[in-house]
């Protein structure tokens, strides 16, 4: 599956939308800037669009393995080696990426 040109201006946009709207500062001190929830909206936004690409990433991962198996029986050990270690690095990676989207 490509990722698309829209897709990436999309990705982009949403980055620079979230970081526009964390550097507003309040009008008065005990006043809520509305940047601010729609900075930390943004950021959940993100951390949602982080599980979506992990989920992607480790269907694809489980997709190409399979289709290995498939294709040579006797690989299948090495095969389902690399499949987990491959969707265990993805899914830390958007652990990541939630966390940090959440604490921002």
């Amino acid at each position: 599956m490509k990722m698309s040109t829209k897709m990436v201006v999309a990705g982009v946009a949403v980055a620079a939308l979230a970081t526009v709207a964390q550097a507003a500062e309040p009008a008065a001190p005990g006043a809520v800037a509305a940047g601010t929830a729609v900075g930390k909206g943004l950021a959940v936004l993100g951390s949602g669009l982080a599980v979506v690409g992990g989920g992607l990433g480790i269907g694809l991962v489980g997709k190409g393995a399979v289709e290995s198996i498939a294709r040579q029986p006797e690989a299948s050990g090495k095969i389902q080696i690399n499949m987990i270690l491959a969707a265990a690095l993805i899914e830390g990676a958007t652990l990541f990426a939630v966390a940090v989207g959440f604490l921002a």
